[in-house]
């Protein structure tokens, strides 16, 4: 087994070879092609060509070289053409540091039957007076950046999960055409329902097709997550949900919910010298809600859960 096996669990690594065409004998053959096509691209500054870094894009596109590249390509495309939105990508830059602490994502401890990563995101939390959509969307993908190090979740997979509940229209306003477009390409997806005949021409289908609105009867999102990987404010029967986790996590030990500890700094983007290149605790994580409810104020006004796979 090759080194870049090294960690996976033998379940993992026999779901890459049947799932993502993954084939340990000629893995390095299959990186090695990838990086070949570099030159084709000098518009690009590819800052990582690393062989854990390219394998990752190789399981993102089953193992399909041209589409492998063409990922990658956009992977620093993106990065090139919004040098803003990665200038001081730490964890330790304020803005990035406010939307984590205020659970922008949350990430779940517990993955879901099928290995998956669960990332949630209460919009109504989103408090436009100390967060910018545009640090909200860096400490997603920051976020993201962190947990694809990890190859079980390069092979298993991300489930990202939208409570639109009380999203008011003064916060949709916030969210133009443009800043939706620039989210949509860099994740691939961040969606807004109320928003959705907006941003759908800019979605592949494939995109689409993953996209579930369960609206207040959590028994279709029973039916994609078994409610034993989920908090009770979606009708599991884990805990409620602590939307501290995940920033406890990058922030390290001197995190406290007083938001005024930051020590641990962590580069998401991973550079190497050598490659050269250019308010309180939100309301919703404190709620507590019987299995399978919404809460009574919610019904009233909620708008649909979105569940994307």
């Amino acid at each position: 087994m090759t080194h870049l096996h090294a960690g996976l669990s033998p379940e993992t690594t026999e779901k890459a070879r049947l799932e993502l065409n993954e084939n340990p004998d000629t893995l390095h053959q299959d990186i090695q092609q990838v990086r070949d096509m570099i030159v084709t691209r000098p518009d690009i500054g590819f800052l990582r060509t690393d062989d854990d870094f390219i394998l990752r894009f190789l399981r993102a596109r089953k193992f399909n070289q041209t589409e492998t590249f063409r990922l990658l390509a956009q992977y620093f495309q993106f990065r090139q053409q919004n040098l803003d939105m990665f200038q001081s990508f730490k964890v330790d830059d304020p803005g990035i540091k406010r939307a984590l602490m205020d659970g922008f994502p949350g990430v779940l401890e517990t993955p879901d039957q099928h290995g998956r990563k669960i990332l949630i995101l209460f919009a109504s939390n989103w408090d436009q007076s100390r967060n910018s959509f545009t640090d909200i969307l860096r400490a997603i993908l920051l976020s993201l950046e962190v947990l694809i190090e990890n190859p079980e979740l390069q092979i298993n997979g991300f489930i990202l999960i939208i409570d639109w509940s009380n999203f008011s229209f003064k916060q949709a306003s916030k969210l133009t055409p443009n800043i939706l477009k620039l989210a949509i390409e860099g994740l691939q997806p961040w969606y807004i329902h109320a928003m959705y005949t907006i941003i759908k021409p800019f979605l592949k289908d494939k995109t689409r097709k993953r996209i579930f609105l369960h609206g207040n009867n959590l028994n279709s999102l029973h039916v994609l997550l078994q409610p034993e990987c989920l908090p009770s404010e979606f009708g599991g029967t884990l805990p409620p949900y602590d939307m501290g986790i995940w920033a406890r996590t990058l922030l390290g030990p001197d995190y406290t919910a007083t938001r005024r500890s930051y020590t641990l700094t962590y580069d998401a983007l991973h550079v190497r010298e050598s490659c050269g290149g250019d308010k309180e605790l939100m309301k919703r994580s404190q709620s507590v809600v019987e299995p399978g409810t919404l809460r009574q104020t919610d019904r009233e006004t909620s708008t649909p859960l979105l569940a994307l796979d």
